[in-house]
């Protein structure tokens, strides 16, 4: 089993930055893909940002330039480094990993989430 542990939300004025955090704990031999999404009320959860294991990373249109997702693979860590941020950018941020968990692991990658972390950009 493996437990996906969010921090760094909070409240910040339009224009401010954060930093998110997500640390993987648990069964992991090899994690093929960490990220984050995003679900503002009454709307869908988004693809935000996703790391791949090559080292990629993709973001949503309405984020380039302003967010960096980067992964410390030593610590099972991912980081959203958010800027320039906009009361649209109000969410609960998930992260999300995929995950082998043993060496062998013979199926697909597992699929984790984390509780969320609340975001909120108003003045």
């Amino acid at each position: 089993q493996v437990q996906l542990v969010e921090s760094g939300g909070g409240l910040v004025q339009p224009g401010g930055s954060l930093r998110l955090s997500c640390a993987a704990s648990g069964s992991i031999f090899r994690i093929s893909d960490m990220g984050w999404y995003r679900q503002a009320p009454g709307q869908e959860r988004e693809l935000v940002a996703m790391t791949t294991s090559g080292g990629r990373t993709n973001y949503v249109d309405s984020v380039k330039g302003r967010f960096t997702a980067s992964i410390d693979n030593a610590k099972n860590t991912v980081y959203l480094q958010m800027s320039s941020l906009k009361p649209e950018d109000t969410a609960v941020y998930y992260c999300n990993a995929r995950i082998l968990p043993w060496a062998g692991w013979a199926g697909a990658a597992l699929e984790y989430w984390g509780e969320g972390t609340l975001v909120t950009v108003s003045s």
